[in-house]
């Protein structure tokens, strides 16, 4: 079966705008534009195409977003710019990379040499450009020109981002995943790891077996930790997954809104308030699973962030993604996405599902908008 092992993430992040250094400007993405602030008060906008077709036309993408911004008076100026962000939102919503040909070579083009994208569908990472830019063109294939690819919400990186998306087709949604894109130096597309919702969601009898495999590991003391409030993102989720991790749950919960929906793609249903998540968080709270976070992104309003968990007895790991936004105003975690590989590359039912409806990517479709943001 389609069986997929999921581990919570324990801890939500919080994130306040990040301070770019010597420099109190920033900028905000819009859907149609992006809106720069400047550290002396002025703001200009430019068109969201304009910045993404450079970004992924140019041979070298931060030099395109330097040539953007440049040219104000008294030289460039200085300002958090969304890279990663505005060259994935490019590449899926106007070359459309993953269901035109076209787009899929664009992808290609927007990649490092030596690119690693850890499809998690497929048995292995997918290594090198001409590689990558096959498996795009095998993923356009498989769709058959019968479905859509919706973003739904995408986190504001400038040098990695994740973003949950949707498989549309007609009056229908269908599959969910999340993805993770990290650049080089160069702003080139160095490493992805992306992964969709498993079909067979085994929910509580995830719990049952992760307890069974780990029956005799011995408990580890608690984590000592100097509490913070960190401001940023990137500040905060090494935080709480390198610091408070193992150690305090009520520390972590301060981080949820309470208007918390957790999506953990283990289960069904989603759990709604910080009471649900709390009995979660604490329901997968025992001896013998270690988390280890991987990559974050520096998204400010939202990030993703990829991990694996190892269990005491269990020869390999099992990786996973998860994607955090927050209120403006509250700074805590109001929409949290987890999503784990399945145990089996290709996952039979998820493959069985694809090759039936290659719009959908599952076997029975919701209507159209019925999930707002995802969920």
């Amino acid at each position: 079966l389609d069986s997929t092992f999921c581990f919570t993430m324990r801890f939500s992040l919080s994130a306040l705008l990040v301070a770019i250094p010597s420099c109190a400007s920033f900028a905000f993405q819009q859907p149609s534009k992006v809106v720069v602030g400047s550290s002396n008060g002025g703001a200009r906008s430019i068109s969201h195409h304009a910045t993404t077709t450079s970004l992924y036309q140019s041979s070298n993408p931060l030099d395109a977003v330097t040539n953007l911004f440049s040219g104000s008076r008294g030289g460039a100026t200085k300002s958090r710019i969304c890279i990663a962000q505005d060259l994935m939102k490019g590449l899926i919503e106007e070359k459309q990379c993953y269901t035109s040909e076209s787009g899929a070579q664009a992808f290609g083009n927007a990649c490092a040499p030596n690119i690693v994208y850890e499809d998690c569908y497929e048995p292995q990472p997918i290594v090198g450009k001409t590689a990558v830019i096959d498996h795009m063109l095998s993923k356009v294939a498989q769709r058959k020109g019968k479905g859509g690819f919706r973003v739904d919400k995408i986190s504001d990186g400038v040098n990695a981002c994740g973003f949950a998306w949707t498989w549309t087709c007609g009056q229908e949604e269908g599959l969910r995943g999340t993805t993770f894109v990290e650049l080089n130096e160069s702003g080139e597309i160095q490493y992805v790891r992306e992964i969709p919702e498993p079909i067979y969601k085994p929910g509580d009898l995830t719990l049952e077996l992760l307890k069974a495999v780990t029956a005799d590991a011995e408990p580890n003391p608690p984590v000592e930790y100097e509490s913070k409030t960190p401001t940023t993102a990137n500040e905060v989720a090494k935080y709480l997954f390198n610091e408070v991790q193992g150690s305090s749950i009520d520390e972590s919960m301060r981080f949820f809104d309470d208007k918390i929906i957790y999506r953990d793609f283990n289960y069904e249903d989603v759990l709604q308030g910080p009471t649900e998540v709390r009995k979660f968080i604490e329901d997968f709270s025992f001896p013998g699973i270690t988390f280890r976070p991987q990559k974050f992104d520096d998204g400010i309003q939202s990030t993703c962030f990829t991990w694996e968990v190892v269990l005491d007895g269990a020869p390999d790991t099992i990786k996973g993604i998860s994607f955090y936004e927050l209120d403006p105003e509250s700074k805590k975690a109001v929409y949290v996405r987890d999503v784990p590989e399945s145990a089996i590359k290709p996952p039979v039912l998820g493959k069985l599902a694809r090759q039936l409806r290659p719009g959908l990517g599952t076997f029975q479709g919701v209507p159209l908008g019925s999930r707002p943001g995802g969920k």
